[in-house]
């Protein structure tokens, strides 16, 4: 936590009842939204588009100005200090914003001489990404792969050590094994106590974090770590797999003790409106008398996402 002059203990970013509308106050992108993360914290924004993510980060970074609310970085106030915060934040907005025609080192000595500082001067920070990317510093960033792009706009969001990083979907549109060495990377920076706020679509992402706030149509549903997420999930997840899974969706909905059934993977997700000892038995009669073939039901851990689809249709009830 950041520790002021007076020895009160603050977060490194709060939102109280931040809120944001566009279009005069037509559409509602942030409804109120309060959290805080704490310094040195991985903080996980997790949601799918549309959710309100984008704005929030924008609101947090100084871009845009809340509708209602408040909120700070870095104890300084979002609104009336910008100018103090957008000293000490990094920023890698979704969209790959660097110069597309500047080479990998011009970019990164445009974004260090911004700062009034060099690659050199906090090249230890950035040196374990770099060193990827450092084969091809004289390509042009738009001739770079999508993992590559990522790889330089992190290290252009980190050349002035910044002391809050924002990441919006940084892994979005990135192939699998760039996504795993994005996290890997993520990790060691928060080694070096920078306080990072990252948002993702991606649920298994969420699992990395030490919190998570989960948000849908710009509310906050729930914020706890990931652990304590899953446990909250009420009673006992099946995972129900048969030969036809078309027809299964249907079957398993219509059956009169499902409480909610939804695809997850190459199974289905199934909870009962009261599960008693027979509850799978009773169900594996239901289905065969449907027709269904090979049906295995097997008892499983709830994850992040059950809990979010579970929190979101009680949300919207």
């Amino acid at each position: 936590m950041l520790i002021s002059n007076s020895n009160k203990i603050m977060d490194a970013i709060t939102l109280d009842n931040i809120t944001k509308t566009y279009n005069k106050g037509a559409v509602l992108a942030v409804d109120k939204a309060t959290f805080s993360v704490t310094e040195g914290e991985m903080f996980g924004l997790i949601g799918p588009d549309g959710a309100g993510k984008t704005s929030i980060f924008r609101v947090l970074t100084t871009l845009l100005l809340p509708d209602g609310g408040s909120g700070t970085v870095a104890g300084f106030d979002i609104v009336k200090e910008y100018k103090e915060i957008r000293n000490c934040i990094g920023y890698m907005p979704g969209k790959f914003s660097l110069y597309q025609d500047l080479s990998v080192e011009e970019n990164l000595k445009f974004f260090a001489t911004i700062f009034d500082t060099s690659i050199e001067e906090n090249y230890d920070l950035i040196k374990d990404i770099y060193v990827q990317i450092e084969p091809f510093k004289t390509r042009r960033a738009g001739k770079l792969s999508g993992g590559m792009k990522q790889k330089l706009a992190l290290c252009c969001a980190l050349i002035h050590k910044p002391k809050v990083l924002f990441l919006d979907e940084p892994t979005t549109g990135v192939d699998a094994v760039s996504r795993v060495e994005f996290w890997d990377m993520l990790k060691r920076l928060k080694s070096q106590g920078i306080t990072i706020l990252v948002s993702t679509p991606y649920m298994d992402e969420a699992i990395l974090c030490d919190r998570i706030a989960l948000i849908q149509g710009g509310k906050i549903l729930s914020v706890d770590s990931p652990e304590n997420t899953v446990k909250k999930y009420p009673g006992k997840m099946y995972a129900v797999h048969s030969l036809n899974m078309h027809q299964l969706l249907k079957d398993l909905r219509s059956y009169p003790d499902t409480l909610s059934c939804f695809t997850f993977g190459d199974s289905m997700h199934l909870t009962f409106k009261e599960d008693n000892d027979d509850s799978v038995e009773k169900l594996t009669t239901y289905l065969a008398d449907k027709g269904q073939k090979d049906v295995e039901i097997k008892n499983i851990p709830a994850g992040i996402e059950d809990y979010f689809i579970k929190i979101s249709e009680t949300t919207h009830e």
